[in-house]
């Protein structure tokens, strides 16, 4: 589980090159006049210059002789592939945006450079201004092979990448050089995970903590069915002494998502559920936005991230001091698709919530939803794996062995963070609500390692419906796809399977690579450690396999691009919010979804407070002369409400990534 997109500091990661096109092996000549044609399935380009890269199925293509551009299959947004003559990075991307968009004129943000990678011998990433209304999404990726450049122009709609993100990924990791070859490890036999090599992974993730400020790690190792390490790094808490260790329990957030889809596993093997069975005969309360959608939805859609509803997130972060896990399924019959059943992949939490709900009340009939599920966790999953100390009970979590969580402020320093946001996952608990330790979440990946087996040889879970939570449901990107609440990437020519999990200040991922018996497990207690775990896996595979010594670059690179986007985007920001701005602000707003929004204006500064949770705010003057107001605390850094006129009553917009939810003002009730 992550928190939604929507927030200030945004980023999409592009890149991709083309021009003279080929098609199932066929010269496809296209003169500038030629309307886009339609893609039929994901097809490999190339471009005059020879690097090639992979357009998506469903896109059109139109090439000129000058570049490519590919079209999503809405027409408000584009990827520009084009190759170019120039001595830099810099003269590259003006040259592109000559050819492409003479007449645009876009401030440049930050233009950070990348490791090179994938047979590119530099990379250099440029983000441009926008406005919050516009709702525009505008990159350029410049890279070099040699002395040649082929730029990627990212241009359109936020709504439009946000559902069309793994597409628009498919594009960027397939990019490659003329006559590269892909690392691959597939056919080496894995190295043992010895003392010097788990050494050689701890080292970079003590490096990494210094870099991105994350004050402690856990991780676990395991090697041919058994833990050959599990331990910790750092402290629990910012300030204070008590040590990370294999016990210290953090929210695993998403990382839950694959153990709810191992209990209606069981369900199967029990013959209470199918997966092929429509989930509105196995919970006639099933509904959805739209009747086609829910007809259609099987069991195993449920977590699959493949029906089309979007991700939605904002109604149960913004509104959940009273909500329960009924309330949760009825939220789900409000939700709509906004891509076509099968099409792409879209995240939801609150389908994945309804997966646990729908397991939990087949066992537990007539129990009020949320019991029924915990007990059916613990009595079907948690005490058979022997994971003794994983809890749904945020109480029980938090008064024993714990790790707080921590964030940036404004200003990119690690401070303590707030929990009150995380407690928004209590009523959709299934998709990212459970507490554990990486001793007790090892014990699970190794009964996936050992096909569905026990340590004590019994068997947990038939292999057949344990490997099918893995079975690919929609694409990610290049060699990677999604089953349910698990992830595969054979990018390395290894088949490697994880999931990540994201909270306010919590941020985990559990490995495991089922032909070689290996897996790892990392909870960390800080926002930047999301950025620990590509490293991470990363590395684990450089030690198995003797891979090029990429993560500590990686990482370094990471670190260097967050603090250098911190920096830019405090630029902008007047901390504490401009008195003059605030002042002009209601005491009240209210949205019909999200409630209310108060305001406000304490000693030095101004407060939002939606009631569930409350931080103080920044102020920011836009492009186009609108403000914004941006959530300033640390783990609740980001939140952007625009100020707005609707009807003659002063507004706040606040977006995800593709909603919009306009709050009114309206009374303030410490007047009444």
């Amino acid at each position: 589980m992550a928190l939604p997109k929507g927030v200030a500091m945004r980023r999409f990661s592009c890149a991709g090159a083309s021009v003279a096109v080929l098609l199932c092996g066929l010269s496809l000549a296209v003169n500038a006049q030629q309307p886009p044609s339609r893609i039929s399935a994901d097809t490999r380009l190339a471009t005059p210059g020879g690097a090639s890269f992979t357009a998506p199925a469903g896109w059109s293509v139109r090439s000129t002789d000058a570049m490519v551009v590919l079209q999503t299959p809405e027409p408000d947004s584009h990827v520009v592939v084009i190759d170019v003559q120039a001595t830099d990075a810099d003269a590259a991307v003006a040259a592109a945006w000559k050819l492409y968009k003479a007449d645009a004129k876009r401030p440049l943000k930050l233009a950070t450079d990348r490791p090179a990678r994938n047979g590119w011998d530099a990379r250099r990433v440029y983000d441009y201004e926008t406005s919050p209304n516009e709702r525009a999404v505008v990159q350029a990726v410049a890279y070099r092979a040699g002395a040649a450049w082929t730029v990627l122009i990212v241009d359109g709609t936020e709504p439009t990448f946000e559902r069309r993100a793994a597409p628009l990924s498919l594009v960027a990791q397939s990019l490659r050089p003329k006559g590269y070859q892909r690392e691959s490890f597939a056919g080496r036999t894995s190295h043992p995970l010895d003392a010097e090599r788990i050494a050689n992974i701890k080292s970079l993730l003590e490096s990494g903590m210094k870099e991105l400020g994350v004050p402690g790690v856990a991780f676990s190792l395991i090697d041919r069915g058994k833990v050959v390490f599990e331990g910790g790094l750092g402290v629990r808490e910012l300030g204070k002494t008590d040590p990370i260790d294999e016990n210290t329990l953090f929210i695993a957030a998403s990382n839950t998502k694959a153990l709810t889809t191992l209990l209606l596993a069981r369900l199967v093997d029990a013959k209470k559920l199918d997966w092929e069975q429509p989930v509105a005969q196995v919970y006639p309360a099933f509904k959805l936005g739209d009747a086609d959608t829910t007809r259609r939805v099987l069991v195993k859609h449920l977590i699959c991230a493949c029906t089309g509803l979007p991700r939605q997130d904002l109604e149960w972060i913004f509104e959940f001091a009273q909500s329960t896990p009924a309330r949760a399924m009825s939220l789900l019959g409000t939700i709509e698709p906004t891509s076509k059943f099968g099409e792409v992949f879209q995240y939801s939490n609150l389908m994945a919530a309804a997966a646990g709900f729908v397991g939990g009340s087949l066992l537990y009939p007539g129990r009020e939803l949320g019991a029924a599920y915990d007990d059916a966790m613990r009595t079907q999953i948690f005490e058979p794996l022997g994971m003794s100390r994983t809890t749904f009970d945020f109480a029980r979590a938090q008064k024993s062995n714990h790790a707080r969580p921590h964030g940036l402020d404004v200003d990119g320093k690690l401070a303590i963070g707030k929990m009150d946001l995380n407690y928004a996952v209590v009523p959709v608990r299934p998709a990212g609500g459970m507490w554990t330790s990486v001793h007790d979440l090892s014990r699970y990946v190794m009964m996936e390692l050992a096909g569905g087996r026990l340590s004590d040889g019994s068997r947990l879970v038939s292999e057949q419906n344990l490997v099918m939570r893995r079975s690919p449901q929609i694409l990610l990107g290049e060699d990677q796809t999604y089953g349910m609440g698990l992830m595969e990437d054979r990018t390395w020519g290894v088949n490697v399977v994880h999931h990540g999990g994201d909270l306010a200040g919590y941020h985990s991922d559990m490995i495991f690579l089922p032909v070689h018996g290996v897996g790892a497990v990392i909870l960390t207690n800080s926002d930047p450690g999301v950025r620990l775990r590509r490293p991470f896996m990363r590395r684990l595979l450089e030690v198995l396999f003797d891979g090029k010594p990429e993560a500590a670059e990686d990482l370094a690179a990471s670190a260097r691009q967050m603090k250098t986007a911190i920096a830019k985007e405090r630029e902008r920001l007047i901390v504490p919010a401009d008195p003059s701005q605030a002042a002009k602000l209601a005491a009240r707003y209210r949205n019909a979804a999200l409630g209310d929004v108060v305001v406000r204006h304490e000693r030095g500064g101004t407060v939002f407070d939606v009631g569930e949770w409350k931080s103080a705010v920044a102020s920011r003057v836009n492009d186009d002369h609108t403000i914004s107001f941006i959530t300033t605390d640390p783990s609740l850094l980001g939140f952007e409400f625009v100020v707005a006129d609707r009807d003659g009553k002063r507004a706040l917009i606040v977006r995800d990534g593709q909603h919009e939810y306009v709050f009114a003002e309206t009374a303030d009730r410490s007047q009444e």
